[in-house]
């Protein structure tokens, strides 16, 4: 069982990754917004104003998509369908892109996993 977690630089591509992973299975996925810190920080703490100017350009706000992934097959499908639909991860700042095994998962009416 795997934590699949993308972190989106901006929303361009947000609902091609979403429609290609529901392609291949992946039936479930929470979106988050987010901000990364040096936007946080250039625009709320005034030290950090000087910032801005790095900044130019960047998309302040973020998406991370998550989705818990049962098949270690999936899970390889699944990166290598988001890395393909954004046109490659390291192409550019198309965002990070990760994937952590899980120990414990508890969902409402299923079974814990086994330890």
């Amino acid at each position: 069982m795997w934590l699949l977690v993308y972190i989106l630089n901006g929303d361009k591509y947000l609902t091609e990754v979403l429609e290609e992973l529901l392609e291949i299975g992946v039936t479930g996925a929470s979106i988050l917004d987010s901000v990364g810190m040096l936007h946080f920080l250039s625009q709320e703490i005034p030290i950090f104003a000087g910032f801005r100017s790095i900044l130019k350009g960047t998309k302040p706000y973020n998406k991370i998509i998550i989705s818990v992934i049962r098949d270690e097959q999936l899970l390889e499908q699944a990166l290598a369908t988001i890395d393909r639909t954004v046109g490659g991860i390291e192409n550019g700042k198309r965002g990070i892109l990760f994937s952590l095994p899980l120990k414990h998962l508890i969902v409402p009416g299923t079974k814990p996993l086994p330890d």
